[in-house]
C-alpha cells in the first residue's frame, strides 16, 4: 500500500490541513494518508501546543468516518525532538510491505536542507509537495518529487487558537465535530 504521511502538529486540526489530504487521496495514486501528530517539531515552540493525546483525538475524530486516513501517534514513542527521519526509518522497519511518501508544503519543502539527515530522504523517498502562495518550488535538491496544486485556505492553526482566546467562534474553520469537542473541552482556552 502507498501511503502518504502527512506530518504535522495539528494544533489543532482544521479544514484547510483535510483539504490537502483529500486533494492528494483524489488526484494523486496515494491508497491512504496517515496524519502524523507530532509531539514536538524542532522547528517550533513547544509552549503553545495542546496535549499530545488531545491533538490526536482530534485528529482522529476529524476523519472518523474518512477510511482512506487514519492519525497516527507514531512519533510520541519515539525520542523527542521528532525528526522526520527517525520516523521513517522506524515506519520502514515496522511496515516494510508499504510504501511511504512524504506530504509537504512548498514552505517546508524550501527549508528541507535544514532538516536532520536531509539527504536520506532526499535519496529514499518521493514528495508530494502542495503549493504555498509565496514559496516557489524550487528542486536543487534532486527529490524526487511531484507537485500538486491543492485547493488552499488561508488558515492557520496559530489564528484558530488566538480567536479561541477571544472567545470569537471558530465554526467553518474546523468541522463542527472538532468545534464541539474543541469548545466542550476549553481547548486553547486560557480560563479553563
Amino acid at each position: 500500500m502507498k501511503i502518504g504521511l502527512f506530518f504535522g502538529s495539528f494544533n489543532p486540526i482544521h479544514n484547510g490541513h483535510l483539504i490537502i489530504a483529500n486533494h492528494i487521496l483524489n488526484e494523486s495514486d496515494i491508497d491512504k494518508v496517515w496524519l502524523v501528530v507530532s509531539p514536538q517539531n524542532p522547528f517550533k515552540n513547544a509552549d503553545s501546543l495542546l496535549n499530545n493525546y488531545d491533538r490526536l483525538h482530534l485528529a482522529s475524530k476529524a476523519i472518523e468516518n474518512d477510511l482512506r486516513m487514519k492519525a497516527s501517534d507514531i512519533e510520541f514513542h519515539l525520542p523527542k525532538p521528532s525528526y522526520t527521519v527517525t520516523t521513517l526509518a522506524y515506519l520502514k522497519e515496522k511496515y516494510p510491505e508499504h510504501e511511504f511518501v512524504i506530504i509537504i508544503g512548498s514552505d517546508s519543502f524550501q527549508n528541507l536542507f535544514k532538516w536532520k539527515n536531509f539527504e536520506i530522504i532526499v535519496n529514499n523517498y518521493q514528495l508530494i509537495i502542495y503549493e504555498r502562495p509565496g514559496f516557489k518550488i524550487s528542486n536543487n535538491l534532486g527529490a524526487k518529487i511531484l507537485v500538486m496544486t491543492a485547493p488552499l485556505l488561508e488558515i492557520s492553526a496559530t489564528y484558530i487558537r488566538d480567536l479561541i482566546k477571544k472567545n470569537k467562534s471558530i465554526k467553518y474553520l474546523v468541522p463542527e465535530n472538532i468545534e464541539d469537542e474543541i469548545k466542550t473541552n476549553r481547548f486553547y482556552n486560557q480560563n479553563k
